[in-house]
């Protein structure tokens, strides 16, 4: 089968150097904890469980040790408990969502009541959140109903959304009435850049893979985006997830992965599916 890989896919820069952090970390630490998974992708953060990162969800779950702060970043009380601990801790936040953390604080300082456009539930929203006061989050256009006219906003994104979305929940804000908004572009140039690919790529082929984690919300949207140019899309973690039976009368493939999906995974399934024969 004649298989085309997209320009820009796998690991980012953010999620590379979270991994290499938390590698280092656990030459010198027998036992280290991640307040959260360190990236949505279950056989990196299994394989990294196996030389003794231990997985919480809660920072009373760990007495004494180190803790490694995920790439989607803490809250700031989160970070105060683990202070008051008395615990180590090794900060392997993606920079940019530091610099979304930090626009927020400078958002709020300036007087704005800062909103910031994406999933309430994922972790990166949720630090975010708990990084500056009065921060609320717009995942749809429903939610803007919550929030009082006449203030002046302060709009921000979840960095692995799409430019599209985050310019109709702009233009969605802008038609409600309120008195001053201020937009500032957080989007991630890297999951930008892998979106453009994959759509382009998409469009190409008989049938797409987009390789990554379940849960991982920029793996998440790369499916979406290529499924609305090509039906046959489909989200996989790895080669063995596949069905071998939906290959059969296609001639070219397409495959992309998400920011948090390793280069071995993407070579395994490229390997596989090039000498697959429908």
């Amino acid at each position: 089968m004649k298989v085309l890989v997209a320009e820009k896919c796998g690991f980012c820069p953010g999620v590379r150097n979270a991994i290499n952090l938390a590698k280092k970390t656990l030459e010198k630490n027998n036992v280290v904890y991640s307040l959260g998974p360190i990236i949505h992708n279950e056989d990196v953060v299994r394989q990294l469980a196996e030389t003794g990162l231990h997985t919480v969800s809660r920072i009373d779950e760990i007495d004494t040790g180190t803790v490694l702060i995920r790439s989607h970043g803490a809250t700031l009380a989160e970070l105060q408990e683990i202070h008051t601990k008395g615990l180590n801790v090794v900060d392997a936040t993606c920079i940019l969502v530091k610099r979304v953390q930090k626009i927020a604080c400078l958002l709020y300082d300036e007087g704005y009541h800062v909103i910031i456009v994406g999933d309430r539930n994922h972790p990166e929203v949720r630090a975010v959140v708990g990084s500056a006061p009065d921060v609320d989050v717009a995942g749809t256009e429903d939610d803007l109903s919550k929030i009082r006219l006449g203030k002046k906003l302060g709009i921000i994104c979840q960095t692995t959304q799409s430019p599209d979305y985050f310019v109709q929940m702009v233009a969605a804000i802008a038609r409600r009435g309120f008195s001053e908004i201020k937009v500032i572009n957080t989007l991630c140039r890297e999951t930008m850049e892998r979106q453009e690919a994959a759509v382009k790529l998409c469009r190409q082929v008989d049938i797409m893979f987009v390789l990554g984690g379940l849960h991982s919300a920029n793996t998440q949207k790369l499916a979406e985006l290529c499924k609305k140019h090509n039906p046959q899309t489909f989200h996989l973690q790895n080669w063995q997830e596949l069905d071998k039976c939906i290959l059969f009368g296609k001639q070219t493939a397409g495959v992309t992965a998400g920011a948090s999906t390793p280069d071995e995974v993407i070579d395994v399934f490229v390997q596989h599916l090039r000498a697959f024969e429908p």
